[in-house]
């Protein structure tokens, strides 16, 4: 089924020229209509090159970035997603809050069914942090399905040897 002229006219980003922020920029975000909300179904971005920075040192911090979720009415437009991470590249912020704030900007965008981010960084001092967040819904299925899945999420860790 092909897109509508007035679904693709929406979309800034798919298309044009990229245009990379350097700071901080929700406002990259687009969406565009599910076309399938009587399915609940994952979708997944796998983000292996996030960077930001840390807020007291400046120094760059590395990591990737896993973002899976059952969509709602909406889904993420990718390319403008990517501008998103993008513009983190100077953004001071600590892990824990760049995770939380790439998930936050999410629901505000899309208001998925449920929503989980993890990031994974890089070392640095020889510790490496891989805070994870996540949101179900409230009054659904996915409300207690997020707080089962927080309760489980590194039950089994990865082994860390190759970061």
């Amino acid at each position: 089924m092909k897109r509508s002229k007035e679904e693709l006219a929406e979309l800034r980003s798919l298309g044009g020229q990229s245009v990379y922020r350097f700071s901080y920029d929700p406002s990259v975000l687009e969406a565009f209509p599910n076309r399938h909300q009587e399915n609940d179904y994952f979708v997944k971005f796998n983000c292996p090159e996030f960077t930001s920075l840390c807020p007291k040192t400046g120094q760059p911090d590395f990591a990737a970035i896993y973002i899976s979720y059952v969509p709602g009415e909406k889904l993420v437009e990718s390319k403008s997603l990517k501008l998103y991470l993008f513009s983190f590249r100077d953004h001071g912020a600590f892990h824990e809050d760049c995770v939380n704030i790439i998930m936050k900007d999410l629901i505000a965008l899309l208001q998925p069914k449920y929503i989980e981010v993890w990031g994974k960084f890089l070392p640095r001092g020889g510790l490496s942090i891989d805070p994870y967040a996540n949101y179900g819904a409230p009054g659904t299925p996915w409300e207690a399905a997020a707080r089962e899945r927080l309760y489980r999420h590194d039950l089994y860790p990865e082994r860390v040897d190759n970061r």
